[in-house]
């Protein structure tokens, strides 16, 4: 008798070359066009599955698990979770996955552009252009900030934040400061010419402030209107992690007023709804969470979470070695 093959979702479309791979271990229900799944499809979707592929786009929570009897496995098409309710899945056994390292330099990259469009009022100056306001070159035409030689602050040291510190230091010669939940290990903190500060020093001191730590109810608007009004208003802000560390009506009432100089986000409160106040203003760089937006990146991602998947059902050739789950230990079988 042909054994019954375990059930994966693959709730958005990836690489099908990458999800083909599903195929010669599971049955696989691959959406083929981008959807906004509803809570209760997400429920049905995972009513009689195995394992699940999903993206930020998608809540797993209590929910949604409560009647997925056979659900084993969740693998996360990313490098951040707070789209899972971690805890909700410990207490079912259900194990979960994310995909980080892949895409740290990607990130750092990506950050780095944000901060020097901010810096350099690219976005501004582009829109400004296309508008068919440039008619003749003045010397105080859309001033900046400059980058070399300034001071760079990192809220968040994890493998992005010492990624952005590398390029600023050795790149631009920047001055880098950083806070962190706890501080690096010294020949870290050598490598990345990084300098320990505390939060208070971070925002007073940084010329450019980014923002790289995980978001959680701890550090929920984390960035906010006390926050701001201690940093520089010669300062340029940029976000790259999650929107909910930002108190985004603060940040547009402070770029209004030119309290901070100018901002980059690419992550929002409300994503993909944008706050219109951040929308009206013009020095303000705004992009669709693209932070992995690389292809080479976005296949190594999509990779890494179907041999998480293939190794958390306890398939394939890494089938007695399953992957680092986020939940704990595995509790899928051979």
């Amino acid at each position: 008798m042909a054994e019954n093959r375990p059930r994966v979702w693959v709730s958005q479309p990836l690489f099908d070359d990458i999800v083909e791979r599903l195929g010669e271990y599971f049955e696989v229900d691959a959406t083929r066009e981008v959807t906004a799944w509803s809570p209760a499809q997400v429920a049905e979707k995972l009513r009689g599955a195995d394992g699940a592929l999903v993206t930020l786009n998608e809540r797993i929570g209590a929910e949604a698990i409560a009647g997925a009897a056979t659900l084993r496995a969740i693998a996360n098409v990313g490098v951040g979770y707070n789209n899972l309710d971690v805890a909700a899945l410990k207490a079912r056994g259900i194990v979960a996955t994310n995909t980080p390292d892949v895409l740290t330099e990607t990130t750092a990259d990506m950050a780095f552009a944000l901060l020097m469009a901010a810096a350099r009022r690219i976005t501004e100056g582009e829109r400004w252009l296309r508008e068919g306001r440039w008619t003749q070159w003045s010397f105080d035409t859309l001033l900046g900030g400059d980058v070399h030689g300034s001071t760079l602050g990192i809220l968040g040291m994890g493998r992005i934040g010492q990624g952005i510190a590398r390029r600023g230091a050795h790149g631009f010669g920047m001055r880098v400061l950083y806070h962190n939940r706890s501080r690096l290990p010294d020949g870290i903190e050598s490598n990345c010419r990084a300098a320990y500060v505390d939060f208070d020093t971070l925002l007073a001191e940084s010329d450019h402030l980014v923002l790289v730590l995980p978001y959680s109810p701890a550090t929920h608007h984390v960035i906010d209107s006390a926050a701001l009004a201690k940093m520089k208003p010669t300062a340029t802000l940029t976000n790259i992690a999650r929107g909910g560390l930002v108190d985004e009506d603060a940040l547009a009432d402070a770029l209004a007023g030119g309290w901070l100089s100018s901002a980059a986000l690419d992550v929002f409160e409300g994503e993909p709804a944008v706050n219109p106040k951040l929308l009206a203003l013009r020095n303000v760089v705004l992009t669709p969470h693209a932070g992995s937006a690389s292809l080479a990146t976005r296949r190594a991602m999509a990779t890494l979470a179907v041999d998480n998947m293939i190794a958390a059902l306890g398939r394939g050739p890494q089938a007695g070695n399953p992957p680092t789950p986020i939940t704990g230990k595995a509790t899928a079988k051979r």
